[in-house]
């Protein structure tokens, strides 16, 4: 009997004993991160024996799949938010607003206007556009300065997401060499690390994980694509860019060593990677390349009018602004040694969307195609092919052809299927410069000017006149500049419609000016089509009355291409979308197109928040369940330990009464 109580009472304080360990440790490692609490069991008594205890960690792996699923939703949001707050916040700042620079900027053209001879009030105009200049760039460098902290993060979090990964692969590895022995169980800490380190990955990236052979974990992105494999073996990320340095992108070694771009949307990517990359693709990339639109915009369309005045000096006018060229970048896969060069084409501003570019050579070796791609690098539209001739891709060479305000500069010898990227709107508002300091090269008056004769008796009037080109033949070079064919008369025949014309020749040519003689010179056809300016002629007027065209030679005090130079400002000069149908509003005007910016900022960003806020909560849910199966609960713990301490003192006091009745029975036989 004694035996028997002696073996129950050992086995009893062996069991409590387990039991003891097992609760210290829980106790031990309540603050303990990644701790997952442990259980031991014992089995039913046999032959008087409490059959042997398993220790096992309390883990479901559905609600741990689940919190590392809602862990990357929130990690995802939380650092999109915390990137977009501040661009936001800085583009509403009215101090950053580019409506006020050029609010400002057309306000002082109107003050000129009204003093046109006034050097003080040209060099007005000419401070403000240096100080929107100022203001675009100091926008684009706001935007340069964040795409260059996105990619320094960038590299750190691959940098951790590849410690990780290994770490995984590498537990992996103990885990399978202890799976089925009788180490296993001791195995736990093990266990715990590996788990710890897979939730820090999905902080990071999305991530799915399965089963593999000998308790090992395979790891997955939410995409698909294998991160830790079986026996230890890995892939791991680097941030690199192709054919922009500076443009990073999430590669994975799936190519025998060899790391190849992901083609993952990285708004599917979750994680701080994925909210980086999503925060750069939505809102960096947009926002730079529509800050450089409207600056090719603006200074196009004012270099173009200025182009079509007389300056204070009584010269044609010339550029305000120099617009940049940028510099193809080539693919790493180019086997050809050809280069690229873009700007804007003069007078096309307005054809440019707020995109990049690929400009991919075909098989016709004087033949490209030109398409545009969104900020995720997908085609915007249908590719246009154009012809280059002697290296130029401009309208002149392609006629009809949507070249999307481009003019393409084409060097060296390309092969096909060799690729470019064009970033001429990224790089635009940083490179944009003032052609000249002086107000006086501002044209605000018009370089031709009509009068009626004096003498006139009917009431016919010309019109002020309008000049569409200062190129096209009208014009002299010489300085100071005139009239190519001389000086325009026309006279009142004594027909109905009839009329006599004549410039620097002297000869009178019979003409004929039907009713209501609007464009009167694009009606004649050539040569005076081509002269790059008309007029009305206006009322009836009697015969022998005479009109008269000249170049407005001194005329200082004109205003009339300052008045056009001013109606910019409203005038519907940024391009919207790339594909359109013609009867649709593809145009915004400068203030319009900032503030769709600005909207477009402030909208993306409280959607982020509303979605934040959303799966924030998910993974408190998440988490607060998670905790509650695996997590150290201390009063349950306590709890356990009191009722584990009784159970031990009582099988310590029934091994007291085995060995009392053991030795009564040895006292017995003496």
């Amino acid at each position: 009997m004694s035996f028997n109580l002696l073996n129950i009472a050992n086995s009893g304080i062996r069991a409590n004993t387990d039991l003891l360990q097992t609760t210290s440790k829980n106790i031990a490692n309540v603050n303990t991160d990644g701790y997952v609490r442990e259980r031991t069991e014992h089995g039913t008594m046999i032959d008087n024996q409490v059959g042997k205890g398993n220790t096992y960690r309390l883990l479901n792996e559905f609600a741990q799949k689940q919190l590392n699923r809602d862990t990357s939703n929130k990690t995802f949001f939380d650092q999109f938010v915390s990137e977009a707050n501040r661009v936001d916040t800085l583009f509403s700042q009215e101090a950053n607003s580019l409506s006020t620079g050029i609010n400002s900027l057309f306000n002082n053209v109107q003050e000129a206007l009204n003093q046109p001879s006034s050097t003080v009030a040209r060099s007005l105009v000419m401070t403000n556009a240096d100080s929107l200049i100022s203001q675009m760039d100091r926008l684009s460098g706001i935007v340069l300065d964040q795409k260059n902290v996105v990619n320094e993060q960038l590299e750190i979090f691959s940098d951790e997401a590849n410690t990780l990964i290994q770490k995984i692969g590498s537990l992996n590895q103990q885990i399978a060499g202890v799976n089925g022995t009788n180490n296993a169980s001791a195995a736990s800490g093990t266990y715990n690390e590996r788990d710890k380190a897979i939730r820090d990955l999905s902080e990071l990236i999305d991530i799915e994980t399965l089963d593999g052979p000998n308790g090992e974990k395979l790891v997955f992105m939410g995409s698909g694509e294998a991160v830790v494999m079986q026996n230890g073996s890995f892939n791991l990320f680097s941030m690199r860019g192709d054919p922009d340095p500076n443009f990073k992108e999430l590669r994975l070694d799936v190519n025998g060593g060899k790391a190849v771009p992901l083609e993952v949307d990285a708004s599917k990517l979750k994680g701080k990677i994925g909210g980086l990359l999503a925060f750069r693709d939505d809102i960096l990339v947009p926002a730079q390349n529509q800050i450089g639109q409207m600056g090719l915009a603006l200074a196009d369309a004012f270099n173009q009018q200025n182009h079509l005045g007389m300056d204070a000096n009584g010269k044609l006018g010339g550029d305000i602004f120099n617009i940049p060229t940028a510099k193809g970048f080539a693919y790493q896969a180019n086997t050809g040694g050809a280069g690229v060069s873009a700007t804007v084409e003069p007078g096309k501003g307005s054809n440019l969307p707020a995109s990049d570019f690929i400009v991919t050579y075909t098989a016709n070796p004087n033949e490209v195609s030109i398409q545009p791609v969104d900020n995720k690098g997908e085609p915007l539209g249908a590719a246009t092919t154009a012809t280059f001739v002697g290296g130029e891709i401009n309208s002149a060479n392609n006629p009809g052809v949507d070249l999307f305000g481009l003019q393409l500069t084409m060097a060296g010898v390309g092969n096909e299927g060799d690729k470019f990227q064009i970033k001429l709107n990224s790089e635009a508002a940083a490179n944009i410069t003032l052609a000249t300091g002086r107000g006086e090269d501002l044209a605000l008056a018009s370089p031709i000017r009509t009068a009626d004769d004096i003498n006139n008796t009917g009431s016919g009037a010309i019109s002020a006149g309008s000049v569409s080109s200062v190129t096209a033949g009208g014009f002299t070079t010489t300085t100071p500049p005139a009239l190519a064919n001389g000086d325009i008369t026309i006279v009142k025949a004594a027909g109905t419609n009839d009329y006599l014309i004549s410039d620097g020749n002297g000869a009178n040519v019979p003409i004929t000016i039907a009713p209501p003689g609007k464009n009167v010179l694009a009606g004649l056809g050539a040569p005076y089509d081509g002269y790059g300016f008309d007029f009305d002629i206006e009322g009836s007027p009697a015969t022998g009355d005479s009109f008269t065209l000249e170049f407005n030679k001194g005329g200082f005090d004109d205003n009339r291409n300052g008045l056009k130079l001013a109606e910019l400002q409203n005038g519907d000069l940024v391009r919207q979308n790339v594909v359109s149908s013609s009867d649709a509003d593809n145009h915004k005007t400068f203030n319009q197109a900032y503030a769709g910016l600005v909207t477009d900022i402030g909208v993306v960003t409280g959607q982020a928040k509303t979605n934040g806020a959303a799966f924030d909560a998910l993974a408190q849910q998440s988490e607060a369940w998670y905790e509650s199966l695996s997590g150290v609960n201390l009063d349950e713990e306590a709890a356990n330990l009191l009722r584990f301490q009784q159970s031990y003192a009582a099988s310590a006091q029934v091994l007291s009464a085995a060995r009392s009745i053991f030795d009564t029975l040895l006292s017995a036989t003496r």
